[in-house]
């Protein structure tokens, strides 16, 4: 990469995407005027065509599935009002989690709760809706247990184990752990019906989370010799990726990336696969992954077991993006060799720097202006007084200069970016969500607040 030529990451456009930024500037702009910098626009259409091509992939590849969305992934009251339309489920991990998801329309026996050793109160929740909750120790077992007893009624449960790739995990149960577990809930029959197991995975290795679906498997097979006639489901977590640009964009930055292509020589010690698989791909290779006796989907077919998916970004890929209004232009390429174009907003609303890294797609301007044969190499800051408020630390090529008062598009934001980070910060208002969809028959974009 030259100095004055930055490597090209152009984000990928759904259709929906590529018509709202084509055909309807104006609408996005008046909505950022409206509404301020930044915004998210939320798209629940694209949500429910992400749904329809999950659950072909499934059946593709003759894995019986309930798929759970993981609400930790976005905060928006639309996709689960979509999840529930649907019949998808909720994954869970807090009470104002499970009351959202409840208020939305998805009943309790579709949403799973998880998260490492759950409060009270989210246990009394999950046990008077019938909730499926994944419990990572004896001692959350007990608890649990004597919430359902005090209830009178009868809790469901996964034993959340780890697995033998990542025994270090700090969550869910070791071997002996586990063991007891499963004797206690035989014990305990009466308030507690073991329905399978669990585990959780940092990564996105598709044959190590078909290996570790195949421990549980086993697992349920020992639960039923062992008292528990009911342990039928392995949930394999999520940990789908989500292809945001081109592979061979994303091969060619990853062999010519280097510090001296960030503001301040910035050095990320690792990047998300924004070039990787994409969703469907990635269940079908983990349940065709070979296991003894043929594939991780047939084996399940053979014992009876099902499997429960709980993806976050992989339902939200292309469901948003972000808008940010230009606040000030510094142009620094006489002597820096690049700009810091500032927006109104922070990087705490494009949350991949929380991993320590970078949101690597390049942001689009909005401007109708035309693009020109000079490349504006500029880094794009946050209007925060902290040294570190990068939205993005890469210097990127923008087609043409940029001037206060344009709009940027951070594309493919809905999964994790939008709010998993943001704060009040110097006062300022967390950021609007508006939804929209596309008209019938060419009728302009509908659009509401989200949550109205």
């Amino acid at each position: 990469m030259s100095a004055d030529r930055p490597l090209s990451l152009t984000a990928l456009r759904h259709p929906t995407v590529a018509t709202l930024l084509d055909d309807h500037q104006a609408l996005l702009a008046d909505l950022l005027d409206g509404l301020g910098s930044p915004l998210h626009v939320v798209l629940p259409e694209v949500f429910e065509e992400n749904v329809a091509t999950l659950r072909r992939a499934c059946a593709e590849a003759g894995a019986d599935a309930d798929i759970l969305f993981a609400k930790k992934a976005n905060k928006a009251d639309c996709y689960v009002r979509s999840a529930a339309a649907l019949g998808v489920g909720v994954d869970a991990a807090s009470a104002p989690e499970l009351v959202k998801a409840l208020a939305g329309g998805v009943p309790g026996h579709r949403i799973g709760i998880s998260g490492p050793e759950k409060d009270d109160t989210l246990h009394a929740l999950a046990v008077r809706h019938g909730c499926l909750v994944a419990v990572d120790s004896v001692s959350e077992l007990r608890r649990l247990a004597a919430a359902a007893r005090l209830a009178g009624q009868r809790v469901t449960v996964l034993l959340r184990s780890r697995t033998d790739s990542q025994p270090g995990s700090r969550f869910g149960m070791a071997a002996a752990e586990r063991d007891t577990a499963v004797s206690l809930c035989a014990e305990h029959a009466g308030h507690v019906n073991l329905r399978g197991f669990s585990f959780h995975l940092t990564g996105y290795s598709t044959a190590e989370r078909a290996m570790a679906a195949d421990e549980m498997i086993d697992l349920c097979l020992d639960a039923r010799r062992r008292g528990s006639p009911s342990a039928e489901l392995v949930d394999i977590g999520g940990g789908l990726p989500v292809r945001y640009v081109d592979p061979l964009l994303w091969e060619e930055f990853v062999e010519r990336n280097e510090p001296a292509h960030y503001h301040g020589a910035k050095n990320f010690d690792d990047f998300y696969p924004y070039g990787g698989q994409s969703a469907a791909e990635a269940v079908r290779a983990i349940m065709g992954h070979p296991v003894a006796g043929g594939s991780l989907s047939a084996k399940a077919a053979r014992h009876g077991v099902r499997f429960v998916i709980e993806p976050g970004r992989a339902l939200l890929d292309q469901a948003g993006f972000t808008l940010f209004r230009v606040q000030q232009v510094d142009d620094r390429r006489d002597t820096d060799g690049y700009a810091i174009v500032t927006v109104a907003g922070s990087s705490f609303s494009l949350s991949e720097q929380w991993f320590n890294s970078d949101y690597l797609p390049d942001p689009v301007p909005l401007s109708a202006r035309s693009v020109t044969d000079e490349v504006f190499p500029a880094c794009v800051a946050g209007s925060t007084c902290l040294e570190s408020d990068l939205v993005t630390w890469r210097k990127i090529g923008f087609p043409r200069p940029v001037r206060r008062g344009d709009q940027l598009v951070y594309l493919n934001t809905a999964g994790y970016q939008m709010d998993s980070n943001e704060s009040p910060f110097h006062d300022a208002a967390l950021p609007a969500k508006a939804v929209l969809r596309l008209g019938d028959g060419g009728a302009p974009p509908r659009w509401q607040l989200d949550g109205i």
